[in-house]
């Protein structure tokens, strides 16, 4: 069974998001600046496929309405 480069992508965002929580928790001081970019850059990754997929799906049904017969 070939699992697709998709699906390991699929997981990044969340892993980010995880990480960056874990590390800002943590009690060091100097290393917490570095996990806030971790964490926005997930939370814009999963934000994006949202909308590409929302803006997608509304052109799609766009074009099945063109072709649907006028009564």
């Amino acid at each position: 069974m070939k699992i697709g480069k998709s699906f390991f992508l699929s997981f990044i965002a969340p892993l980010m998001i995880l990480l960056s929580v874990v590390g800002l928790t943590r009690k060091q001081d100097n290393k917490r600046i570095f996990y806030l970019p971790i964490g926005l850059m997930g939370i814009f990754l999963i934000l994006e496929k949202d909308i590409s997929r929302t803006i997608r799906r509304r052109n799609l049904l766009k074009k099945i309405k063109s072709f649907q017969k006028v009564k």
